[in-house]
């Protein structure tokens, strides 16, 4: 080549001459056609965000589905080994049916979940609690499952002679093996369990997915080893077979106990422990918001909900405030900045009453499943996008002359987010809204909302919001604590926008009445409404009685009765009719009990 060769050309030929003759690059930096292992471990983190976050119902029935598909594994394992004699090879070729069934289907099997929630809980993303409580719900479903099919295998007549006979002496086998001996072969199926989950999340095909799994868990039967949900499903035929002779007891302890903890050594150790420490500093990037990722405390790690949080959610810009006694803090969560500004208002108008209050609004987004399918700009968008709609909103909250506070949260689990929010920032009143349908009534919650719901962090304001208008507000009373935060909230409103209120409080007859009169001017007096409207109802008849005199106000303001209002309205049990056929705006009122002993042991709100 010649130095007048123009550079363009020069370009042409070089980039010919370092083409391979099948037109790959033969020099530079190639394309890989396969995942890293940090990508692997920012697969499973995602997956793990999704799994550690399902409720117990969403774990326990995905478990009892994986349960039923080992069923198909015993089945076709004890024909193919009573119509081969036991063939090494043949009787184990259909052995892996059932677990493709469960990993291509997504169901929730023991085995395959150490490996997933260990990343979380490695990264301090996920409580050791949490990852307890995930493993045995699914532990569970997975028993009740094999125990079903297992005594539909035993008692269905499912089984040729052949098969039931060797179904019986596979379910003897293990029981007469050696405890250590079990214990070491089920850590070796641990180990290619967990493998088999790090391997299929590299995996980019199905096929590719396929023949993984089929021939890693084909390894089990031809080596000799235990799986501990098959292992219980083979213990249980034979103790629901007529012709067994063995005993639940001790097939449990001698036989599925030893193989259940070699599964979760193999598995944890051998597996997730070491892949976890050949993957870089790095390894959270696109898993998470690298911008906000945060890790729980030691404390937090090792106790969970018991010492503040369990879990960390995909994006919580929330910063930890300490207790302030002389600050009453407003926490408003909102799941949309654009079409929650009366619920902004309505809580700004309470704090400015406060000699010295915050409002702090969160702005919460649920994610849908499979968020690991977002890429990381689309994630850093939503952060973006949420901090630009909050800025107009500090701007409503700082016209009342009250200090604001915004945050971001992206979690599965929005409505249980607003309950950590709440205790991380020792919050004095939650303001929220509530809708059919809505964000919070359809969000994940890691505990079950009953409980979450009866043990409230401070007092909780929960607004149905039509056209809110406070100019007249009435106010059902029988007395009690709630009734006492609905009286400071009529207070407040009186106070701040010169709302006229009325008192109300039902009698079961006209001879009732007198007494109710009197409760209701010394209930007024002691919580400082006097110069209010009292009015007292003789029907008897609770609901109809506020239906009818919620004609003539513009806002309805209930507090919870002992059961907790707030509980069965999440539960969609609350069977208060006048909430949702009265026509005017309607605010909850609920103020926690007394905590639990678990609760003043671990510093807890």
């Amino acid at each position: 080549m010649s130095d007048s060769d123009p550079p363009e050309e020069a370009d042409t030929v070089r980039e010919a001459v370092d083409r391979s003759r099948s037109g790959a690059p033969a020099a530079g930096a190639v394309v890989r056609d396969r995942f890293s292992s940090d990508e692997v471990f920012q697969r499973i983190v995602a997956a793990a965000d999704e799994e550690i976050t399902s409720t117990s119902r969403e774990l326990f029935f995905s478990g009892l589905a994986a349960g039923f598909a080992i069923s198909i594994t015993v089945l076709l394992y004890a024909s193919l080994y009573g119509s081969t004699d036991g063939h090494p090879i043949l009787s184990a070729l259909l052995y892996p049916l059932g677990f493709i069934y469960i990993i291509i289907g997504g169901y929730q099997l023991y085995t395959e979940n150490t490996l997933p929630p260990v990343a979380l809980t490695l990264e301090r993303l996920t409580s050791i609690p949490a990852l307890l409580r995930h493993w045995t719900i699914v532990l569970a479903g997975n028993f009740a499952g094999g125990a079903i099919g297992a005594a539909v295998l035993a008692r269905g007549g499912v089984f040729s002679d052949d098969a039931y006979e060797a179904a019986l002496y596979l379910g003897t086998h293990g029981p007469e093996t050696a405890w250590w001996d079990l214990f070491f072969k089920a850590a070796f199926a641990g180990l290619i369990v967990a493998g088999v989950v790090w391997v299929e999340y590299s995996a980019r095909e199905t096929i590719a997915r396929l023949v993984i799994v089929y021939m890693a868990f084909l390894a089990i039967p031809m080596g000799n080893l235990f799986h501990v949900v098959t292992s219980f499903t083979e213990m249980a035929f034979v103790v629901f077979a007529p012709a067994g002779d063995l005993s639940p007891v001790t097939g449990f302890t001698q036989f599925v106990l030893p193989v259940l903890l070699g599964n979760t050594v193999g598995g944890i150790l051998l597996v997730t422990v070491v892949n976890y420490y050949q993957t870089s500093e790095h390894r959270l990037e696109s898993a998470r918001f690298a911008s906000s990722v945060s890790r729980l405390s030691p404390r937090e790690w090792l106790l969970g909900r018991f010492a503040g949080r369990s879990y960390v959610p995909l994006v919580d810009t929330v910063e930890e405030t300490a207790p302030d006694a002389n600050t009453y803090r407003v926490l408003v969560p909102i799941a949309n900045p654009r079409t929650e500004s009366r619920l902004v208002n309505f809580a700004s108008t309470l704090a400015a009453e406060k000699e010295s209050a915050v409002v702090h609004v969160v702005h919460i987004v649920q994610v849908p499943d499979r968020f690991s399918e977002y890429s990381g700009a689309q994630r850093e968008q939503t952060v973006a996008e949420s901090n630009r709609l909050l800025d107009g909103v500090r701007e409503t909250v700082e016209s009342y002359n009250v200090e604001c506070e915004t945050s971001t949260v992206v979690s599965y689990r929005s409505f249980e987010e607003i309950f950590t929010t709440a205790e991380r920032k020792h919050t004095d009143l939650v303001v929220m809204g509530w809708e059919p349908n809505g964000l919070w009534d359809a969000a994940r919650a890691e505990r079950p909302l009953s409980e979450l719901t009866t043990q409230l962090p401070c007092d909780f304001l929960v607004l149905k919001d039509r056209d809110l208008d406070t100019s007249r507000v009435l106010l059902p009373t029988a007395g009690g604590p709630d009734s006492d935060l609905s009286a400071e909230v009529a207070q407040l409103l009186r106070s701040s926008l010169g709302s006229s209120i009325t008192l109300l409080h039902v009698v079961d007859g006209p001879d009732e009445r007198v007494a109710g009169e009197t409760f209701l001017e010394n209930w007024a007096a002691d919580r400082d409404l006097e110069g209010v409207t009292l009015t007292v109802d003789d029907s008897g008849d609770v609901e109809a009685a506020i239906c009818r005199a919620a004609d003539d106000h513009t806002t309805l303001l209930i507090g919870a009765t002992e059961r907790g209002l707030l509980s069965r309205l999440v539960s969609e049990s609350l069977h208060f009719d006048v909430v949702n056929t009265v026509d005017c705006s309607v605010l909850l009122a609920e103020r926690p009990n007394g905590r639990s002993f678990l609760q003043r042991l671990f510093g807890r709100r």
